[in-house]
């Protein structure tokens, strides 16, 4: 039964002309499918009106070919053609009963117009500002006829999205984009009307919604994304001056590392007091983000008078049917997001947005998966899952679900693998959740059993009677430094001074005063490595080829977070340097570039370069006759890689277990076709 203190999620929310059914608001987020896969796009996003979501909207959708961001795949409302595409998704909407909202986009001096090859539009002469995606190329100033044209392409893109079936559109003005860049004092620098004094600053904003207002003459409700931040007094200014105009507000803060940071430095609920402040400056709805995975603080949110709806990215991905399982009183079957953006990492790539908590997320239309509901087994059969990580536990959890006998066999006394070595470091606490959820729902399955501390061996498995076998068995840290920049490792060693990665994890004490941490692997581990030395103790210094440390969390929107980070807990970082000689106390680092080499003075050495895939068993096992009907490897054992790649692959052999599987026909599916 549910609990009654979450009864006021479920109450339904005016919007201007329409009604969301309750207040579970899917805010406009990136999914990597934009114009390029409707199909994709409309399953993904019918999926979570099937969850519960009372309103879903789509992505950053361009209104004009002047806002062409490609190569990233965002949508668009150019033409009838992109009117038929997003109707596959209002369609998807409506028939769970949601509403279905698109935010109308245009980029100016963000983009740089890739694909269409127009001069990008800007308020002056300068180069592009997204400071991810660094591009060569400047703006063309606007002048007030490109005002002009502006209001009629985004009246003419409204109209359109009447036609698409919308039921709420978007005036977006925050992200750095076009209008935020009016609304920016020091970006907008126009003498005229649309310049100088905050009134003129706002006033397109204000022209705008009052175009979409006509536009769509009570067909749609008519939103404004906006940003105010308890440390800029104006943005508040600036909201007040429209304060009443839409019939709702989806406001965020300024700072995109407080909105969208990762989980490491962010917490749940970061944005309410700025959003507490504007809220009590109008009298149309508020929705805004903070990554709400507890029904209590989002009942208490919304009974506060802090906002009126939850707004939700991050945590729809993880668990599309979050809403659903709190107004059925199964709140602890969430699927919590972890915070650790991977979704975002990936549309950031061009691709199709993932989850570490949900392998289904992106798959709904390609591999017709379900986050709830698993095909029931044609014929069940009996299972041993070797490893208790994320590959392992997901297996054993999905493959149970379905209906075989699962015994899950792990030679530690605690499951989850890397997830719960991780989990230790600073920072990355909420990656338990991986194991904890995947564990809670083991625990209602009649149909898998759980065997810690249980190491198996080949000749062990003739006693089990067992029809197929899989092994997660994970990989360790190699001790030596080959990896991308470093194909043969070191020129000369000093073993006695290489520290493992995997004794850092383990929580075991290094003997060193002064270690250097070579970080040839470029995401979050070698950062989060040397705080936990830190911590400890250690003077650290983070050596790495690459340009920044954590080079991949661009992606995740970390980087600049995790070097602060170092930064402050005195961390010496050396970047464009590979080492090739430890010996004597000290190490050599050669320039990438040609420069001379340098010596470092250090106790030890740790390297965060590559994993080695543990096969021991799943090789003796192949190399017998083991009369089992299969043997598969999967997660970090096949491949080392991300802990969202481990679950996705504990996902498919579930999924796939005892299938003739055709890789090109399943793997390749997309959506062109001549």
């Amino acid at each position: 039964m549910r609990d009654p203190t979450h009864d006021i999620l479920f109450e339904p929310v005016q919007l201007g002309p329409v009604t969301a059914p309750n207040r579970f608001y899917q805010v406009p987020h990136c999914s990597g499918m934009g114009w390029r896969r409707p199909r994709m796009l409309a399953e993904m996003r019918g999926m979570k009106a099937e969850g519960g979501w009372g309103v879903v909207n789509t992505e950053y959708c361009s209104i004009h070919p002047t806002s062409d961001n490609d190569y990233f795949a965002y949508c668009a409302l150019w033409d009838d053609s992109d009117v038929r595409a997003h109707r596959l998704m209002t369609e998807a909407v409506h028939a769970h009963g949601a509403l279905a909202g698109v935010e109308l986009w245009h980029g100016g001096g963000m983009i740089v117009n890739h694909a269409t090859r127009l001069p990008p539009l800007g308020l002056r002469s300068l180069p592009q500002i997204d400071d991810r995606e660094v591009q060569p190329g400047q703006t063309r100033t606007m002048d007030l006829s490109d005002i002009t044209d502006l209001r009629r392409w985004h009246r003419d893109a409204a109209l359109r999205a009447i036609e698409a079936g919308f039921d709420i559109v978007y005036v977006y003005a925050t992200h750095g984009y076009l209008l935020a860049q009016f609304l920016d004092a020091a970006t907008n620098t126009r003498t005229d009307q649309y310049g100088g004094t905050l009134e003129n600053r706002v006033r397109l904003v204000r022209e705008l919604i009052e175009d979409t207002r006509e536009a769509v003459a009570g067909r749609a409700a008519v939103a404004c994304r906006f940003s105010v931040g308890l440390e800029d007094a104006e943005s508040y200014d600036a909201f007040g001056l429209l304060a009443d105009l839409p019939d709702l507000w989806d406001l965020t803060v300024p700072d995109y590392d407080v909105e969208m940071s990762n989980s490491r430095f962010v917490k749940q609920g970061a944005l309410t007091a700025s959003v507490a402040r504007a809220k009590a400056m109008t009298s149309r709805p508020v929705v805004a983000v903070g990554r709400f995975t507890d029904p209590d603080m989002m009942a208490r949110v919304i009974r506060d008078g802090t906002q009126d709806m939850i707004g939700a990215a991050r945590p729809s991905i993880a668990d599309p049917f979050l809403p659903v399982k709190i107004r059925e009183g199964r709140s602890a079957e969430i699927r919590e997001c972890i915070g650790c953006n991977i979704c975002y990492a990936h549309d950031s790539q061009g691709v199709p947005i993932r989850c570490t908590q949900n392998p289904t997320m992106g798959e709904e239309w390609r591999m017709g998966w379900h986050p709830e509901r698993l095909p029931p087994a044609p014929w069940p059969v009996r299972i041993l899952v070797v490893g208790g990580g994320p590959a392992g536990l997901e297996a054993a959890r999905a493959l149970g679900a379905r209906g075989h006998e699962v015994m899950l066999a792990e030679a530690k006394r605690e499951m989850g693998g890397r997830v719960t070595l991780e989990a230790a470091l600073p920072g990355l606490s909420e990656w338990a959740r991986v194991r904890d959820w995947r564990l809670g729902q083991i625990e209602k399955l009649e149909t898998v059993s759980l065997y810690p501390e249980s190491r198996i061996a080949p000749e062990d498995l003739e006693e089990m009677s067992i029809d197929h076998l899989i092994v997660a068995t994970g990989a360790r840290w190699a001790d030596d430094t080959i990896g991308r920049n470093s194909p043969g490792g070191l020129i000369t060693v000093d073993p006695g001074m290489i520290v493992s990665a995997n004794d850092i994890l383990a929580g075991r004490s290094v003997d060193a005063q002064h270690i250097a941490i070579y970080d040839d692997d470029h995401y979050y581990h070698g950062s989060v490595l040397a705080l936990a030395l830190r911590k400890a103790g250690h003077e650290v210094t983070l050596v790495t080829p690459a340009g920044r440390a954590c080079e991949w969390g661009t992606f995740t929107q970390e980087q600049y977070a995790s070097n602060s980070a170092l930064v402050a807990a005195g961390v010496r970082i050396v970047t464009n340097r590979i080492l090739t000689h430890v010996e004597d106390g000290s190490v050599r680092l050669t320039c990438l570039f040609g420069g001379e080499d340098v010596e470092l003075a250090c106790d030890a050495v740790l390297p965060v370069t590559r994993r080695i895939p543990d096969r021991a068993l799943y090789d003796a096992v192949r190399s017998t006759d083991h009369g089992l009907q299969s043997v598969t490897l999967i997660g970090d054992a096949e491949a080392p890689g991300l802990i969202a790649a481990a679950v996705y692959s504990g996902h498919r052999v579930a999924m796939e277990l005892g299938e003739d599987v055709d890789l090109a026909a399943r793997y390749g599916r997309r959506e062109t076709s001549v």
